[in-house]
């Protein structure tokens, strides 16, 4: 699979098989977001992969209860430790964990395994759980595993909707 049907193929999947991820392929995505830009090099970033099946639990209440993320092989924590911000206004640490997550995405298509970025959770019920201290800000947490069943194909708004050329004309 090249990096374009990667894109292609990638959706958000809500309905993951009761599988653990082969430790082979969770290692394989890691380096995905290891190997991603970041502002500065400054590397911000930090994962933490829950795969215990109580954790998960635990872990899909803080969520908001989706439940479906109990049975993800694994529920993987996003989180950055800079505060550091751009000249151009913009945070660090959430754009750099997005990039990051998104090559975990694209690498995790690639090896037959389906994602979800998770943005509905309540940090301060996700940080206990897992020990986070309250310097570092959770920015996502991403489910990975086996897909249950098959992906649909999902709308996207055709080029000239979202991009022009040399000044904004939408």
């Amino acid at each position: 699979m090249d990096v374009a049907q990667a894109i292609r193929t990638r959706c958000s999947c809500r309905n993951y098989q009761d599988k653990p991820v082969e430790q082979d392929k969770l290692l394989a995505v890691l380096e995905a977001a290891r190997q991603a830009p970041s502002a500065k090099n400054l590397q911000d970033w930090r994962f933490i992969v829950a795969a215990d099946k109580e954790t998960k639990k635990r872990l899909a209440s803080a969520a908001n209860n989706q439940t479906f993320l109990e049975n993800a092989g694994a529920i993987i924590v996003a989180c950055t430790v800079s505060d550091h911000v751009m000249r151009c206004g913009q945070a660090v640490g959430p754009i750099d964990v997005a990039i990051a997550l998104e090559h975990m995405c694209l690498q995790a298509t690639e090896l037959g395994l389906a994602t979800c970025w998770i943005g509905s959770f309540y940090p301060d019920r996700v940080r206990p759980i897992l020990g986070i201290p309250e310097n570092v800000t959770i920015v996502e947490l991403l489910a990975l595993g086996y897909a249950a069943d098959s992906t649909k194909e999902h709308r996207r708004e055709p080029l000239d909707r979202i991009a022009c050329f040399e000044r904004w004309q939408f």
